[in-house]
């Protein structure tokens, strides 16, 4: 018979490795990049990294004095551990009904765990890319309780989410249900109408604000990050070319650079599926035979000079990222792991309902070591 206890079991022994192993495949860059605690120090992350170039080896004079041994220049790094909870819930009635029956209940786990990795990869996928502050888009446009959002893809119905000027949450937009989504028409519409002028508001994850990972758009950014002052650190400026067109040769000028000048050739093209399209495009174009290659985590991925393109729904159109994943990490205090209570438990009765609930917890930040050895080309 299926009880508390063997349903708390099974998601220890069964489900955890299986989910863990899942999840560490939000993405092809999510999979490419390190993952320990090495750098995790209680709650926060402290990374020394070497700045700029202490050169060792010279030539001198047959007779002359030796040269000095130099010193490398560190900088630490520093952020704080972000935490990340996915949650599942069973209802005491769906349990009691598979009670008699293993495959009914192994069912309603495996629907449960699945809707949990769907939703982890969807928002973990979006943290990379954003700004750790759950930002999601910008309202362009009103008519009546349709609003028009740029860009759409990271909205789904059924989100909650906040609305937000640069003095903070509007009065009345926060924790407010998206309602609907047009993707075709780039349109929401929100669970109630928010007074005022809503055109240049910004929409964001309820209760995220500060809260996420430092993803692509705090890292390509211009404020200041992991504790430095941007403007003092030039270990933390990201190159960034502007072109009117994307172009092959482009593409092809901007990866010269970054090894020419940078010493560091990316080993990942980073874009939306519609850049994407446009760079298999740019290929054909020029009667290039279109390489392709398998990624970890079984994604593929068409080759530029070498270097997989890899496309993400939260990357945007107007942006292409070279990045060398070796100098991403993701610091992490644990893989993911279920929240127990005193007692080892894993479900629990959720407060005034007839539902359990259990919760997988992962407390981490993401790195990067040399912001100044990726690149962004956007203007296209």
């Amino acid at each position: 018979m299926i009880t508390l206890t063997n349903a708390d079991k099974a998601l220890k022994t069964y489900y955890l490795d299986a989910v863990a192993t899942q999840l560490d495949a939000v993405s092809p860059f999510y999979a490419a990049i390190e993952k320990h605690s090495a750098e995790v120090f209680g709650k926060e992350v402290k990374v020394a990294v070497v700045k700029g170039d202490n050169t060792r080896v010279i030539a001198g004079d047959e007779d002359g004095a030796l040269p000095a041994a130099g010193s490398n220049r560190y900088v630490n790094l520093t952020s704080t551990l972000k935490n990340i909870y996915g949650t599942i819930e069973i209802s005491d009635k769906a349990l009691r009904a598979s009670g008699n029956s293993g495959g009914a209940f192994v069912n309603l786990l495996n629907a449960e765990m699945e809707g949990l990795i769907s939703s982890a990869k969807v928002n973990f996928s979006r943290m990379l890319y954003g700004d750790g502050n759950g930002y999601i888009g910008t309202i362009t446009k009103t008519s009546g309780t349709t609003l028009t959002v740029s860009p759409i893809g990271r909205v789904y119905e059924g989100m909650t989410v906040d609305l937000r000027s640069t003095t903070g949450i509007m009065t009345g937009g926060d924790g407010l249900t998206v309602s609907s989504v047009d993707y075709g028409a780039g349109t929401v519409t929100l669970s109630a109408t928010v007074e005022g002028t809503l055109t240049g508001k910004d929409l964001y994850v309820h209760g995220a604000y500060g809260k996420e990972i430092t993803g692509f758009k705090a890292i390509f950014g211009t404020g200041d990050i992991y504790g430095l002052t941007r403007s003092s650190e030039s270990i933390l400026n990201p190159v960034r070319f502007t072109m009117t067109s994307l172009t092959e040769a482009g593409i092809m000028e901007n990866i010269n650079y970054m090894e020419a000048f940078c010493n560091n050739r990316p080993n990942m093209i980073l874009c939306s599926y519609k850049t994407k399209s446009d760079i298999g495009a740019l290929l054909g174009e020029s009667k290039m035979q279109l390489s392709t290659t398998v990624l970890n985590g079984g994604y593929s991925a068409i080759l530029f000079d070498g270097i997989p393109v890899v496309a993400d729904r939260y990357c945007p159109d107007d942006k292409i990222y070279l990045v060398n994943t070796d100098d991403f990490v993701l610091a992490q205090l644990c893989d993911w792991s279920w929240l127990e209570d005193e007692d080892g438990k894993i479900l629990k009765q959720v407060p005034g309902k007839a539902a359990y609930s259990a919760t997988l917890v992962k407390y981490a930040e993401l790195i990067c070591k040399r912001p100044c050895a990726q690149c962004e080309i956007s203007g296209f």
